[in-house]
């Protein structure tokens, strides 16, 4: 017979039953309209974006086990981010992207419908990392026929972001820090950049993104495709 667990005690599925306020046995229902308190509310945009990293997988034809050794990320992470288990960190999308030949933003633009030619901010999407201390708004987010894409950036003061690689070789990137410090490494060479610096540069290899403090930074990043 099987047994489920409720609120750590064990409790036949058939036969489990409680006293009611008279001392007579009662069979035992459980509230199924009750809201789990304990379960994590998904977010919307990682719900779609989970199924979208399923489906890229699947176009490929690739395993899990595939695409971990081309990613280099656990089979372990890959299967609960496509389960949408886990909300996936800014490095975990960069090595993904790098993968599937796409930038994040192209990505995360593939969870949402055709942008408009104006994109009013309300809506705008705007993806979050909070383990990272880092919040992406696609500010102007690709469309056909256009090859640049306009990102706004904050980092929290202490916040520190690697990426191994870019997601297209030779990406042209425009960083213009609005608010706040931020420092850039790119070719092994640390740029630092106070409000109103800008650095432009092609991406070959691993970047990183660090704000220093004491305040948070704020950021305008142009993408451009090769």
């Amino acid at each position: 017979m099987r047994r489920r667990h409720v609120d750590d005690q064990s409790v036949d599925d058939e036969s489990a039953e409680q006293k009611s306020a008279d001392g007579k046995s009662a069979e035992y229902k459980p509230d199924v309209n009750k809201p789990d308190v304990n379960k994590p509310v998904l977010d919307p945009v990682d719900a779609r974006l989970a199924t979208r990293l399923a489906e890229l997988r699947a176009e490929r034809g690739w395993s899990l086990g595939e695409l971990a050794e081309r990613s280099g990320i656990s089979r372990s992470t890959l299967s609960r981010a496509e389960r949408a288990e886990i909300s996936p960190t800014a490095s975990l999308l960069n090595r993904l992207c790098a993968v599937y030949g796409r930038t994040m933003s192209q990505l995360l633009s593939e969870v949402e419908a055709e942008p408009a030619l104006l994109m009013r901010a309300v809506e705008q999407t705007v993806w979050e990392d909070r383990d990272a201390g880092f919040v992406r708004r696609s500010v102007s987010p690709p469309h056909s026929g256009l090859r640049g894409e306009l990102v706004e950036g904050r980092l929290t003061a202490g916040a520190d972001i690697a990426y191994d690689r870019p997601p297209v070789p030779g990406l042209e990137q425009h960083i213009w820090v609005l608010d706040g410090a931020l420092h850039v490494t790119a070719q092994d060479v640390e740029h630092h950049l106070g409000t109103g610096d800008c650095l432009r540069l092609r991406v070959w290899g691993p970047t990183r993104f660090r704000c220093p403090g004491p305040e948070d930074a704020r950021y305008a990043l142009v993408v451009v495709l090769p």
